[in-house]
């Protein structure tokens, strides 16, 4: 890697991972016989290999997955519709009622 000092080859940083995390990166490392700084590197490098390119959109995969369920969507709104086109007797005779007159004020 060329850097402003001159060429790097390692860098060293400090991370703050969660002590969880930690405990199981270490344990994990140990179990394989590496240090943990080779675990991290590697675990990193997989991460970064299966990250999208800079302007593609991970979602983009999934498009048209539910095709399936178009006709499903095209019944429930048919039944939603017809739902709402039946009139309730007792709501519409309350609005279609000629609202009563009340008595004239009087004036003293």
């Amino acid at each position: 890697m060329s850097h402003k000092y001159g060429n790097i080859k390692r860098m060293k940083t400090t991370l703050e991972i969660p002590d969880t995390i930690f405990r199981r990166a270490k344990s994990k490392a140990a179990e394989q016989g590496i240090p943990l700084r080779q675990f991290v590197t590697e675990a990193v490098e997989d991460k970064l290999k299966t990250a999208p390119a800079a302007g593609q959109k991970p979602w983009i995969k999934h498009i048209g997955k539910l095709k399936d369920l178009h006709q499903e969507t095209v019944r429930i709104t048919k039944v939603i519709e017809q739902a709402f086109e039946e009139v309730d007797p007792e709501m519409w005779a309350s609005e279609t009622r000629a609202p009563e007159k009340s008595a004239p004020e009087k004036n003293d």
